[in-house]
């Protein structure tokens, strides 16, 4: 097989606000850079993603985002035109795919500039053509911004039964 065929399809990508970024799956080689990545995420953004608090990602933690299979899992990267990781989304499906769980962050300095609107687009279009029905989200009731941003591509939010600090938003993709 050729190199060609091992690289990963990259994807230039317009932000709401008008920036292009370019999104890619993620190889095992990201780690490092994802590291680094979420080290320049703020604590509280942090928290939202993880729902617990993490000063570092260990290796453990960063695992099941860089040795995905591609298929039932895919976590994508995403860079500024001078290559610094801006973003990260993470779409895991169920074992019937029929729903996908995603999860995006922000570095804090391209946070309101159109990335996670972007990356949710991403998202929604790995989902379709994995044949999913819905993908959903699981986010901390403080998480306004994100569950704001959610209900405007068209999420619809529900309570998460047993934990009211928890909100759960879903998309219908079919």
């Amino acid at each position: 097989m050729s190199a060609d065929n091992n690289a990963p399809q990259v994807q230039q990508i317009p932000t709401r606000s008008g920036k292009v970024i370019s999104v890619r799956p993620v190889t095992p080689e990201d780690e490092a850079l994802l590291a680094e990545f979420f080290d320049r995420v703020s604590d509280e953004d942090r928290r939202f993603r993880f729902l617990t608090a993490h000063k570092h990602l260990t290796h453990e933690q960063l695992a099941p985002m860089v040795e995905v299979d591609h298929k039932g899992t895919e976590s994508f990267i995403a860079f500024d035109d001078a290559g610094a990781v801006v973003g990260h989304a993470l779409l895991a499906c169920d074992a019937a795919m029929d729903t996908g769980e995603i999860a995006v962050s922000v570095c804090k300095n391209w946070r309101g500039q159109g990335v996670g609107w972007a990356l949710l687009d991403v998202l929604a279009a790995a989902g379709r053509e994995r044949g999913l029905r819905r993908v959903m989200s699981l986010e901390d009731r403080e998480n306004h911004a994100a569950i704001e941003l959610e209900r405007e591509k068209g999420f619809t939010p529900h309570a998460v039964e047993g934990d009211a600090t928890l909100i759960m938003l879903e998309k219908l993709l079919r």
